[in-house]
């Protein structure tokens, strides 16, 4: 039986997660939109708590969550959806980092085509940007800074909250994507200068197909966002549609977990980290990214004279893992966050991504180091 160690694709679903969507599948099927019977009420009330749980999870307002069909399209609502104040208001610069994802990196290539400007900070070798370096990027007519919250293929933890404190006396609004880090790095999102934050529910054991863009005011100000989808006026006029009841509560019931067992969760990932650390080690891997600046369920590493993709049909039957994002591509192509980090090309070349979580089971790492053994060149 093959053994699943790509969590940061996705994650397996949590059973309480899966039983509170079945039901709103087959019992609560009521529409959320519905305001002339009690089925439509009792969708309306849990898709309310279930907005509550997501907001206290970042310390928001029940208000401010909007849900999306995840962090990709919530990423293009955060940018895409600042255009038109950026032309209005002659701000149309934007600072955002070379390891972001493709659903940060591929809207900011349109708004250049547009006519704005972006300044992509490049990160250090240890995979993370400086905070200095953002600052001095930021101009007078900077419209948004859009910084990822943990790097989807290192697991590195970007130092969002400096950031966040140079911004405090900039007008320039702060993104954050956080398809990675929401309901495993909690403290840091909490930091009310950021406005926007994009989260996805697969991601925290929760179903696929739901996730939110959680909008801060800033005082009574609203971030002065456009559509990009119009017809129905749901979700604050921000983004129409019959709202997936069944999705959007399994997301809370998973949010609500998250934040009630972070640090048993993260004691359970760190310790297995310890477990892979110490079976590779006799292979002498080369860890990119730096272990205390990272999450405690991944790795991405490289071992001299080891090929990717002969390692991964090597394990094929054995252990399920990435050597990329899951998210960018059917294709394999060189990882542009390692290419970003300097990384020569024999690295990147052999670059593997394992990512773990509470629920993945026990490897027989012996096996797994003697298979990798003998693919080596």
């Amino acid at each position: 039986m093959t053994t699943y160690l790509d969590c940061n694709a996705t994650t397996p679903i949590e059973p309480a997660v899966r039983d509170i969507v079945l039901k709103y599948i087959t019992e609560e099927f009521g529409n959320a939109g519905s305001r002339t019977h009690e089925f439509g009420a009792r969708a309306k009330q849990a898709v309310q708590n279930a907005r509550d749980k997501i907001a206290e999870m970042v310390a928001a307002r029940r208000e401010e969550v909007i849900f999306t069909s995840g962090a990709t399209e919530s990423n293009n609502l955060a940018i895409l959806g600042l255009k038109k104040y950026g032309e209005q208001n002659a701000k149309k610069h934007i600072v955002s980092t070379k390891i972001e994802h493709k659903a940060v990196l591929e809207p900011l290539a349109a708004l250049e085509k547009s006519g704005f400007e972006v300044t992509l900070v490049a990160p250090t070798k240890a995979g993370w940007v400086e905070p200095e370096a953002i600052k001095k990027a930021i101009r007078e007519d900077t419209l948004l800074v859009s910084v990822m919250h943990v790097n989807n293929e290192t697991g590195t933890i970007q130092p969002i909250t400096q950031i966040a404190d140079i911004l405090a006396e900039q007008p320039a609004y702060f993104h954050i994507d956080a398809a990675q880090g929401f309901g495993k790095d909690i403290p840091t999102l909490r930091h009310p200068r950021i406005d926007m934050i994009s989260a996805s529910a697969h991601k925290i054991y929760g179903p696929k197909g739901v996730g939110a863009l959680i909008v801060r005011r800033r005082g009574y100000q609203k971030t002065p966002l456009t559509p990009l989808m119009y017809g129905g006026g749901q979700e604050r006029g921000l983004r129409p549609g019959t709202l997936p009841v069944h999705l959007i509560v399994g997301f809370g019931v998973a949010t609500e977990l998250a934040l009630k067992h972070s640090q048993e969760r993260a004691n359970i990932c760190r310790a297995f980290r310890e477990q892979v650390l110490n079976a590779l080690a006799p292979l002498k891997p080369v860890i990119h990214g730096d272990l205390e600046r990272c999450l405690p369920h991944v790795i991405n590493f490289s071992i001299a004279g080891l090929d990717s993709e002969a390692a991964m049909l090597a394990l094929k039957g054995m252990i399920a893992i990435s050597n990329g994002s899951a998210c960018t591509s059917s294709n394999y192509t060189p990882s542009h966050v390692l290419k970003a980090m300097e990384l020569d090309d024999e690295e990147i070349q052999g670059a593997l991504r394992i990512s773990w979580c509470h629920l993945t089971e026990q490897v027989d790492w012996q096996k797994v180091v003697k298979c990798l053994t003998q693919v080596l060149v």
